[in-house]
């Protein structure tokens, strides 16, 4: 299959330069062209347009910000229908709600397009290993024509049914991620406080059950502030603004991620958005330290 890939961000990039050095022939565009240069250095074709990404691939991988720039590059002036041929297969990596997925899907069909939806778990310094892991919805017979390209891209991949659960499990997981980093951010702003060095709270917390990634890697890191973005605030602070969207849309109430956008959004305004997610704590220390000032 020749592999077209809309959205070089960092996961986008990370995700094509994978699959050019596994051999496949890709093509990628980017509204910011700048930002195929490295694609393209390492033998990429750079496009357009979306309409002729399209026209040369025989499977479209979407990975742009949200639902609005899925519909741009899919459906707007020379996007990605406008490209259409027979047998051509689009594949979602986006995070977006649930409900604009299987919207978006059933747009596609209409021009006799297929759609899965493929959202991972992973940043760029995994996605560039093709250790990714995938969470795949749609139609399961062209999921299986297109799944041992799936699996070069995540070293895990999990189809689970109809459009717009892949979508669904990733807000969940992401909701996890948003828990994580508050309740890490706190626990260290914590002990920090009274004095403890927090690298010995993570020992101990990492030799318990309640240890997770994050918190044997990203946490010491936010320990000593260093924050390399691998996926920004701002990015998160979208999905959680998705995540309460869709509970909803469900009729149910999720109090925890409520508090979360709220202090997310109040971290952005204070500036925080471009560093990564985890960087929250740089929020949690601030505002002690104000409350420390006006004391």
């Amino acid at each position: 299959m020749k592999i077209g890939i809309i959205g070089l961000g960092m996961l986008g990039n990370a995700v094509a330069l994978h699959l050019l050095d596994s051999s496949f022939k890709v093509a990628v565009y980017n509204r910011t062209e700048q930002k195929t240069n490295e694609a393209k250095k390492r033998g990429a074709v750079a496009t357009a347009s979306p309409k002729e990404l399209a026209k040369i691939s025989d499977l479209v991988i979407i990975a742009v910000k949200d639902a609005g720039a899925v519909n741009d590059v899919s459906f707007r002036k020379d996007g990605i229908v406008e490209g259409n041929h027979n047998k051509l297969i689009v594949a979602d990596m986006s995070t977006i709600d649930p409900s604009e997925s299987r919207k978006i899907a059933e747009k596609f069909r209409e021009y006799n397009i297929d759609k899965l939806d493929i959202p991972v778990m992973g940043g760029p310094n995994v996605a560039i290993k093709g250790e990714l892991l995938m969470m795949a919805s749609g139609n399961k017979e062209i999921f299986e024509q297109c799944k041992n390209i799936f699996e070069v891209i995540a070293n895990k991949v999990f189809f689970l049914g109809e459009s717009g659960i892949g979508n669904l499990i990733k807000l969940a997981m992401n909701l996890q991620a948003t828990m994580l980093a508050l309740a890490l951010s706190e626990g260290i702003t914590l002990v920090k406080k009274a004095n403890i060095e927090p690298k010995i709270f993570l020992d101990i917390l990492n030799s318990t059950y309640f240890k997770t990634g994050m918190s044997e890697k990203k946490a010491y890191n936010m320990i000593e502030g260093d924050y390399d973005a691998t996926f920004t605030l701002a990015n998160l602070k979208k999905d959680i603004n998705t995540m309460t969207r869709t509970a909803k849309d469900l009729g149910i109430e999720l109090p925890m991620i409520k508090k979360a956008e709220e202090v997310y959004e109040n971290a952005i305004r204070e500036g925080f958005g471009e560093v990564d997610y985890t960087g929250i704590i740089n929020y949690i220390k601030k505002i002690n330290e104000t409350k420390q000032n006006q004391n």
